[in-house]
């Protein structure tokens, strides 16, 4: 049945659910109940002011009477018919169903988006197995103990009379294999859990060296006093537990100690009293450039700040170098992060401070203010293009009133805005997911 001979079954629903009469609707649109019942059998083509009038007494724009469901929802049932390979499905009925049946129409299109939004995050989560080392190594392991505690117990289980030496060797090799799979599955159990109570599981050196400073609180005053060496923390920290995180903590606490020089804490403590966290004005009291400022702001003590600040650290490669979290802030460490955060954008303007107050997509639009700036490493030199990195210090915005929000997301693939024209990728939580 064509779309456009559907118009009176769609006046019919509509009316159903409004809960009018036939003869109630006939009345307001000034027609006979016996005329208006042949257009809702769809004996009688309808169209111009009355087709208006009706849509206005229901409540309606006339384009869902005379043109039904949208084209999206009318491709979704064709595509989910499809993709069922039932040759019995009634392709041809897409509209009637639409039309006679909006409610179920939807239902069936999305349920049908569920599905596949959950087929591509198994997808996902398989591309992660593929591509995760540890994971694959963890999950090795387990498959391999529990192959070998199979083995043991079928030789135990089969075999007949064995000599007490050999089945008491089975049994041990049997007691080591089963605490061996529980230590290697709850391993397992705690790099899965995303919970503030899981397990730590750092891999990367930067990461061990921000666990390091996070249990100091980001702020090391004894170091600053000259009571303790860089080293000293350093070797002793068991936060840092490989070669490359106690060099990379070694020149992370070194240039600590130089902003702590620079600017002190106390008469520091006094500027931020003076001038809040401005960070132009901050730079221009203690003669520093505002990476420092931002460094030094994001290492003082807990409470000596009227708000929590956090800050990250960027190569030009976009790699994450450094990160001080903040609560409601989501930048992934590992794989490809929203380009428009204002971090990225100073390594297109370096040596430029910017400022935008951004607004970080999921379940609360939480809003930010971000100061960011990207500097060269070095002097420059000819004929030897810089190395830039960018740093972005991170503010909560507590009133957000009506000032404009740049929205930003963590990824693309965990990012629930469509209409972005930095979208790399299709987000698993697209479709209601």
């Amino acid at each position: 049945m064509a779309r456009d001979t559907l118009t009176g079954s769609r006046i019919r629903e509509r009316r159903a659910i409004k809960g009018l009469r036939q003869a109630d609707l006939a009345r307001r649109v000034g027609i006979s109940a016996s005329y208006l019942n042949l257009i809702e059998h769809n004996r009688r083509r309808i169209g111009g002011k009355l087709l208006i009038d009706i849509a206005q007494v229901l409540g309606v724009e006339p384009s869902m009477l005379s043109e039904g469901a949208e084209a999206a929802l009318l491709a979704a049932l064709r595509e989910a018919a499809a993709d069922a390979g039932t040759p019995l499905v009634e392709t041809d009925r897409a509209d009637e169903l639409a039309g006679r049946f909006p409610g179920w129409a939807e239902v069936l299109a999305w349920s049908h988006r569920r599905i596949a939004s959950l087929e591509r995050t198994v997808e996902t989560l398989s591309d992660r197995l593929t591509h995760d080392p540890r994971l694959a190594a963890s999950l090795h392991e387990v498959l391999s103990t529990a192959a070998s505690i199979r083995s043991t117990a079928s030789i135990l289980a089969e075999t007949g009379e064995l000599e007490p030496e050999w089945r008491d060797r089975f049994h041990r090799n049997l007691n080591e294999d089963s605490a061996r799979l529980a230590d290697s599955s709850k391993a397992l159990v705690a790099y899965l859990d995303d919970s503030e109570a899981a397990q730590d599981t750092r891999g990367a050196p930067q990461e061990e060296v921000e666990a390091f400073m996070a249990a100091h609180g980001h702020s090391f005053p004894d170091l600053e006093e000259g009571r303790v060496a860089a080293e000293e923390l350093v070797e002793t920290a068991p936060e840092l537990t490989s070669r490359a995180a106690r060099t990379v903590g070694q020149a992370v606490l070194a240039q600590y100690r130089a902003d702590a020089a620079a600017m002190p804490l106390v008469p520091f403590r006094e500027a931020v009293a003076r001038h809040g966290i401005d960070p132009l004005a901050l730079a221009a009291v203690f003669a520093v450039d505002l990476p420092a400022v931002f460094r030094r702001l994001a290492a003082m003590p807990p409470g000596a700040l009227p708000e929590e600040v956090g800050l990250v650290i960027c190569d030009a490669s976009g790699s994450i170098l450094f990160r001080k979290p903040l609560t409601g802030f989501a930048l992934p460490r590992h794989g490809e992060s929203c380009p428009l955060w204002p971090l990225f954008s100073a390594l297109n303007r370096p040596l430029v401070p910017i400022r935008r107050r951004v607004s970080q997509l999921g379940r609360t639009a939480a809003q930010f203010e971000c100061f960011a700036i990207a500097w060269p490493l070095g002097q420059p030199r000819f004929d030897v293009d810089p190395v830039y990195h960018s740093i972005m210090l991170i503010l909560p915005v507590l009133d957000s009133g009506a000032t404009q929000a740049q929205p930003v997301g963590s990824s693309c693939r965990v990012c629930p805005r469509e209409d972005c024209e930095a979208r790399r990728e299709p987000s698993i939580l697209s479709d209601g997911f």
